[in-house]
């Protein structure tokens, strides 16, 4: 389903990537589609992954206080939304690298493919190492730098991922440590 969304996505750029023109204006600052698809991407991620946080510090006792039940639908449609928020910022950069959509189409079945092969071992990482699901949900900085983008505040993006490359390389000497302790 990543798959056809992100080449649907290709597919559409062209509307995408003309979204620049201000719809409203707010505080004097011009809101462009693209700019309010930014926004509202961001507000998504840090809505989710603070969900996601508050889930798994309180547990299973809270679990019970909450009448919503997730559905197979909502999963899914939640699932949607993350990746098209995802694949929006890259798949306007590709656009700027290559001219040439099938190849682009070819990159995205590539790195599709490529996430089939890997996703089992990571997820059973993931299971093992809580920890790790932490601080990817902690990552929610990624959803603050989507906002800022929207508001067209340029924040560059290696300061973003060597932080976050750095703390999986702390988590990482944690994991090990509290291995070779147990």
């Amino acid at each position: 389903m990543a798959m056809f969304m992100r080449i649907g996505l290709l597919l559409v750029l062209s509307w995408i990537v003309g979204l620049v023109e201000p719809m409203l204006t707010i505080l004097g600052h011009g809101i462009s589609g693209r700019d309010a698809i930014l926004i509202l991407g961001g507000l998504f991620l840090i809505w989710k992954s603070t969900t996601e946080i508050h889930q798994s510090i309180e547990g299973a006792e809270h679990e019970h206080s909450s009448n919503k039940k997730m559905t197979f639908a909502s999963v899914i449609f939640q699932i949607m939304v993350i990746d098209l928020v995802f694949s929006l910022d890259s798949i306007i950069t590709a656009v700027g690298m290559v001219d040439e959509v099938e190849i682009m189409i070819a990159a995205v079945i590539a790195s599709v493919a490529l996430m089939m092969v890997f996703a089992r071992a990571i997820g059973e990482f993931v299971s093992h190492h809580p920890s790790i699901k932490m601080l990817a949900l902690s990552f929610l900085v990624v959803g603050v730098l989507l906002i800022a983008e929207g508001f067209e505040h340029h924040i560059p993006k290696g300061y973003i991922y060597f932080a976050m490359a750095f703390s999986v390389c702390v988590e990482m000497l944690n994991i090990k440590l509290r291995k070779k302790k147990s």
